[in-house]
This record gives C-alpha cells, sequence and structure tokens, in this order.
C-alpha cells in the first residue's frame, strides 16, 4: 500500500539543517543558495579570496555590492520568496534572525521522514485514551520534575504499551519519495500573542525578540522558512504488520485488533480539537484570514471522515504545543500545575491568560494567513 501527504498549508518538515546568512543571497526577490564550492575554485585563480573568507568569518549577510555576481551566476538552488514584500523585511532584519530553516533532504532531494507522520498518529492515539484521570495522576508524579516528557513516559506507557508491546508497531512506514526542488518558496511568518485588555478581553500583539510585543505586525520580528507551498504531494510506502494483527498476538499484548480506521479516527478527533482551538484563538484576536483558512480545513476534515480513508493532521514547523501535546484541555488545574512547573511554560500559566497564548503565522501576500504545517494523509 502507499500513503499520500497534501499539504494544504504550507508546510515544513526539517532535518535540523539551516541555511545561515552567508550561504545565500538575495536577489530578484529569490533566496540564492550559494554554490560555494564553484566560487571558492573561481576565486582560488585571483586575489579576492581573501577579502571574502574575511566576509564569511563575520557570519553575517554577504555585501551584494562587492559580491552580487555570485547571486546571478553562482546559485545552486533558486527559491523564490512567497511574497516580494519579504525581500525589504529581509533586508531589515538583524542577523540572527536569518538563518532559514530548510524541508528535509537527502542525495535525490527534498522528501518526507515518515517519523513526522507516525509521530503524529501516535500522539494522537495517545489523545484518544488520555483522560482527566490520566492527567491528576501525572501530576502527582510531576513534583519536583522539570522535563515534560519524564512526566508523560510513564503514562504513555501505561495507554500505548511499553516499548516491546506498544500498540502504534503495526504500522510501518517508509520515508517518501523525493520531490522537486521547485515545490518550495520562501515564507514569512511572525510569532502572535495574546495581551489582556480588561475581563474577558483580549488585544493582538507580535513578538519581538528577545522580548516585547508590537502592534503593528511589520514592527515584530520576522521568520523566514523554506516551506512546501500548498498542494505539494509527497508518497511512501504503508504497511500494516499481519502477524501482529492474529488474534493470538493480539490477546498475549493485551491489544484492542489494531485497525487503521482507528488510528485514522483517533487523528481526526485530535485534528479537530486543535482547530477548534485556532479557531477561538484566530476570532478572538481579529485574525478573520487565519479563521477562513481554519474553516477550510474544518471542511476537508468532515470530507475526510466521510470517505473514512485518511485524516488530517498538523506537522513539523509551526505547529506549537497543541501539535505535539497528547492533552489539549489547558484550563485543567492539574495540566496548569504540571505546565506551570516547568520553565519554559511558567511565564505564560502565571499570566492567566489562555494557553497557548502565542502562535506562528504564515503570512500570504504580506497578511496573517494561515497556520503551519496542516495536511491530509490518505492510503491508497
Amino acid at each position: 500500500m502507499k500513503y499520500r501527504v497534501t499539504c494544504l498549508t504550507p508546510t515544513l518538515v526539517g532535518d535540523g539543517q539551516k541555511l545561515s546568512p552567508i550561504d545565500y543571497m538575495v536577489w530578484k526577490d529569490q533566496v540564492n543558495v550559494l554554490d560555494q564550492r564553484r566560487i571558492f575554485k573561481l576565486l582560488a585563480k585571483g586575489p579576492r579570496l581573501d577579502s571574502y573568507l574575511s566576509q564569511l568569518k563575520k557570519s553575517e549577510r554577504l555585501d551584494f555590492a562587492s559580491w552580487g555576481g555570485f547571486a546571478q551566476n553562482f546559485a545552486g538552488r533558486r527559491i523564490p520568496f512567497e511574497h516580494a514584500s519579504s525581500s525589504a523585511y529581509w533586508q531589515k532584519a538583524y542577523t540572527e534572525n536569518l538563518f532559514i530553516p530548510t524541508f528535509a533532504s537527502g542525495v535525490h532531494g527534498p522528501y518526507l521522514p515518515a517519523s513526522a507522520i507516525k509521530g503524529v498518529l501516535r500522539t494522537a492515539a495517545l489523545f484518544k485514551r488520555w483522560s482527566k484521570e490520566t492527567m491528576e495522576e501525572a501530576a502527582r508524579r510531576a513534583e519536583g520534575e522539570r522535563s515534560l516528557r519524564r512526566v508523560t513516559n510513564g503514562a504513555e506507557n501505561a495507554l500505548l504499551g511499553a516499548s516491546g508491546a506498544d500498540r502504534m508497531k503495526f504500522l510501518g512506514l517508509a520515508d517518501s519519495g523525493s520531490i522537486a526542488n521547485g515545490a518550495f518558496k520562501v515564507y514569512l511568518l511572525r510569532a502572535s500573542t495574546m495581551t489582556a485588555k480588561g475581563a474577558d478581553r483580549f488585544e493582538l500583539g507580535w513578538k519581538q525578540a528577545p522580548r516585547g510585543t508590537a502592534i503593528r505586525p511589520e514592527d515584530s520580528t520576522p521568520l523566514f522558512a523554506e516551506m512546501a507551498v500548498p498542494g505539494t504531494e509527497f508518497s511512501g510506502e504503508w504497511q500494516e504488520s499481519e502477524f501482529l494483527k492474529r488474534p493470538e498476538v493480539t490477546r498475549a499484548l493485551h491489544w484492542k485488533q489494531p485497525d487503521r480506521a482507528n488510528v485514522f479516527a483517533a487523528a481526526n478527533d485530535y485534528a479537530e480539537a486543535q482547530l477548534k482551538m485556532h479557531a477561538d484563538y484566530a476570532t478572538r484576536l481579529g485574525l478573520p484570514d487565519v479563521a477562513a483558512s481554519i474553516q477550510a480545513l474544518e471542511a476537508r476534515l468532515g470530507e475526510l471522515r466521510t470517505a473514512g480513508d485518511g485524516c488530517l493532521m498538523s506537522i513539523g514547523y509551526g505547529g506549537g504545543f497543541l501539535s505535539k501535546a497528547p492533552y489539549l484541555e489547558t484550563t485543567d488545574a492539574s495540566y496548569r500545575k504540571i505546565l506551570g512547573a516547568l520553565p519554559f511554560f511558567s511565564r505564560a500559566i502565571q499570566s492567566g491568560l489562555p494557553f497557548p497564548k502565542t502562535r506562528r503565522i504564515v503570512f500570504l501576500n504580506n497578511r496573517p494567513g494561515t497556520l503551519a504545517g496542516w495536511v491530509q494523509l490518505r492510503v491508497e
């Protein structure tokens, strides 16, 4: 069998690699990734090598007046910005904000790692089984812990089985095949945040690094990322272990019969819960284009439920807390107690605002447009 993943919003599943400001130059509203090997080969023949090396050591963007010819003639890849306005924001940004995370790529080109899909399906399975009682027990174990991972490990083993009897082992997915480089653009993202404006009233702000909030999005810190454009498709092998489906095996492992339909149903329930929280956030803070995008995703979710052959999921970069957490009742007192004890979340919890109070918003046509990383998965 084959799976097919279709990007519904701009999507980035990375492999930890980033383009540094000395790896590329911006020219003609494109990120021109330099072929440094060819450049060094050229400069080795003349007197400019030391000057170029000096510029590289600064780890700042390359001076276009001096080296602009490289962007024109020595680019290994040219990745267009989603919108021409991104070039101006890039020019004004601080160097530390010019590192561009890139899509996972291998010898044959960009591909979708199977781990991104399996991770979401596993979290969705946990979401389906996680209860208020599970969270209360986790809260009791969390006393003095500083790692959410350690807090939830015991609960995961109880719900899905320890490593040797993990219920998700019946699924085997391979990395997707490679796709063309032309399926990508560099998108502008900004982090929105919620601030209080009286009793149960909230105001939209945009985060500035390292701290601070701007009212206008153009005054906030820009983020740039290489993302697959909506409509991009990835496909790979989907396997289900017939051995682990045998009744005698499932009885020995204390499993219910593994079933793809149940896996998809759990994933769709998880997606529905996330979208409901995102929709409330977008409506409260006055993000109409984002709200419309979420409505379109909810409509697609309905279609997938009716067809019964796939699911909706949030994968990769920009999904935030809601795309990684197996429990989304963030008003739950036990949950907030755990989160409040963790350094990364403590300030947000102490604010008393709905959690999470931030989102990474993908800008489209220089406007807050959509959420990152929403895809549909179908098995054929």
